[in-house]
């Protein structure tokens, strides 16, 4: 074989005269039937032109040359010259060609399903999961290949210079469903025990805290039994790590600065200082924890306005919860948005769509008022707000020709559902920014002071709003072990030391400060409905470590997928991802999950309830 000396993108026209070996593939064949052959030389770093002279070469190597066809892969040496057809610019190798001398066909292909280089003709995402291996060939996925490995490098060359090291976590756990569904592994040598794939390295990387690691980084593969959605895969990887003796300034100020390197290592892009905005802030002023800051469109309290106008549903939505506190979720409120111009942008029969909208949310509707160019309200409720008209027009700070909408219900109903409808007016007005690269400014958002639980809807049991082992903030530790697990109110008000990183709408990273107190660590496990018996069952080996000395820690984790795809600018995670799953969790190309044998279960103790359908 002939041993390549170069790429097929590293030859310049200060190359030429010298002998080179080349290895590739077929991009595409141009035969002149006049004894000429030129042939478009691919692999991952580019293109080079080859020329076949029949006058120079012997009548077997022309003839090779002549029945070659796209993808066939290639070993020739040859001579650098410039090239006869002048320069493509298109090419990083456009001034030269290689007067090919030897050729050898390492492989011809199969007539293949779709040509990596016909971008015009690009096949459906099926097709593409399927022969994986040759849409890979693609020079757009080799540029994310090539990125997903930069962002891979920077991440561990920062870590490592801020003194991290990097610790490999174990695959197959223990089973902690806490969370999202996990994948079962069935134990061959004990019978009846199964294994677990993590959702995530949290536990082990508490512990290496407590062993003294100090400082611990992993880029790791995790795993949740959930539908795959645009943004998310049941397999996924996460820049994951943890420090021991800090607060959580110190690691959203050592997350800032990996933000800051990664930008400019990938990007050249200078990131500012990344604002802090608590989580009541962010509900208050765009209704959802990952608010998109690159367009208005923000959420106005209205509540004592509405008290004071005509609008009935206003008024039964204010007397709900009436003895809780501001902010309670079961408080009844009411919530505008004022969309500047959307008299105009926005058609009725749009905005008649909000209310079905807002409803799936669990909202009971939208309603809309107009402003005239004469400063009048019009349409829906118009007619109701008029003893309170210019106190609402001052607040909302209306124009003619916007649009108001407002929302009555209960604090989390009404937030959430206007937060979703906020997003949703952006995009029919036309101002999101597209995703990635061309999405204007990098907007940076570290969003703090989440509540610690949350009320699960279906069950009414307490939840972790980011999970079990996260600490109350500082100032409010105390009062969580001292408070009674009955005591709604007061729960509910307990703030975390957690923090997510938020970039132009998008969570791209989460964590927080630690529980390092067992007593605290065992109330949590009482609120979530965990008996003693339960949390030492599922968590003993956690409880016990934390006995032994465990240091004040905390962490984070970053989606490295989701990295991917603002640096490449897609919103589909499946591109980021050299062999993704479907969205029903299936690989195409290897036709995974698959069945196997009865022997095979019996050996791991287990029997399947599947019953194959009926032939017909």
């Amino acid at each position: 074989m002939l041993i390549r000396t170069h790429n097929c993108g590293q030859l310049r026209d200060s190359d030429v005269g010298a002998t080179v070996r080349l290895n590739g593939w077929v991009n595409s064949y141009r035969g002149h039937g006049t004894g000429l052959v030129f042939i478009d030389l691919r692999d991952r770093y580019g293109l080079t032109q080859l020329v076949f002279d029949g006058e120079d070469l012997p009548k077997d190597v022309l003839d090779a040359a002549d029945h070659l066809r796209n993808e066939d892969v290639l070993a020739i040496e040859g001579t650098v010259r410039l090239r006869t057809g002048g320069e493509n610019p298109k090419l990083i190798t456009g001034k030269i060609e290689i007067e090919v001398s030897k050729l050898e066909v390492l492989n011809k292909t199969a007539n293949p399903p779709f040509l990596p280089d016909d971008i015009a003709k690009l096949p459906n995402e099926e097709l593409r999961l399927t022969y994986r291996y040759i849409d890979l060939r693609r020079p757009k996925m080799q540029q994310i290949m090539q990125t997903r490995h930069k962002l891979s490098k920077v991440t561990r060359d920062y870590f490592h210079e801020n003194g991290f090291l990097e610790v490999d976590t174990p695959i197959l756990y223990k089973s902690t469903p806490e969370g999202a569904r996990e994948f079962l592994v069935p134990s061959r040598n004990v019978a009846g025990g199964w294994y677990a794939l993590p959702q995530s390295p949290q536990l082990f990387k508490q512990i290496l805290m407590v062993a003294g690691c100090d400082r611990y980084i992993q880029l790791c593969r995790c795993f949740r039994d959930e539908d795959p959605r645009a943004d998310r895969q049941a397999e996924f990887t996460q820049v994951d790590l943890e420090m021991s003796f800090v607060r959580r300034e110190h690691v959203m100020d050592m997350m800032e600065g990996y933000v800051r390197r990664l930008w400019k290592e990938m990007l050249n892009v200078d990131v500012p200082p990344v604002q802090r905005m608590t989580y009541r802030e962010a509900m208050e002023r765009f209704g959802i924890d990952r608010p998109d800051t690159r367009y208005g469109l923000e959420i106005t309290d209205i509540s004592e306005l509405a008290g004071r106008s005509d609008v009935g549903f206003f008024k039964e939505a204010l007397a709900k919860g009436t003895d809780r506190p501001k902010f309670n979720s079961r408080r009844g409120v009411v919530k505008a948005i004022r969309v500047p111009g959307g008299s105009e942008k926005l058609s009725r029969k749009i905005t008649d769509g909000y209310n079905e909208f807002v409803r799936s949310f669990g909202a009971g509707g939208c309603a809309v008022v107009k402003m005239t160019a004469a400063g009048q309200l019009e349409t829906g409720i118009a007619k109701l707000l008029e003893s309170v008209k210019d106190e609402l027009i001052k607040t909302l700070g209306l124009q003619a020709g916007d649009t108001v909408l407002f929302v009555a219900d209960v604090y989390s109903t009404a937030t959430k559902s206007l937060g979703e409808l906020r997003q949703k007016v952006a995009r029919d007005m036309g101002v999101v920014p597209k995703p990635g690269i061309e999405g204007g400014p990098w907007n940076f958002l570290i969003v703090i002071d989440f509540p610690m639980f949350e009320r699960d809807k279906e069950s009414g049991r307490w939840m972790a709003m980011h999970h079990p082992f996260t600490a109350p903030r500082d100032d409010q530790a105390q009062a969580f072990v001292d408070a009674d697990v009955n005591d709604e109110v007061t729960i509910e008000s307990i703030v975390s030391a957690g923090y997510d990183i938020v970039l132009n709408g998008q969570e791209i990273a989460g964590g927080s400060i630690r529980i390092h107190d067992g007593k605290a660590q065992s109330k949590v496990f009482q609120l979530l409905g965990l008996t003693p018996e339960q949390a030492k069952e599922k968590f003993s080996f956690l409880l016990e470590a934390l006995s032994y000395g465990a240091p004040p820690h905390g962490g984070i984790a970053f989606g490295l997928d989701r990295l991917v795809m603002n640096f490449i600018g897609t919103d589909n995670i499946r591109d980021v991802i050299a062999f993704p799953k479907t969205q029903i969790g299936a690989d195409l190309m290897t036709r995974a999950p698959s069945m196997v044998s009865d022997e095979q279960l019996k050996e791991l103790y287990v029997k399947s309830t599947f019953t194959p359908p009926a032939k017909a």
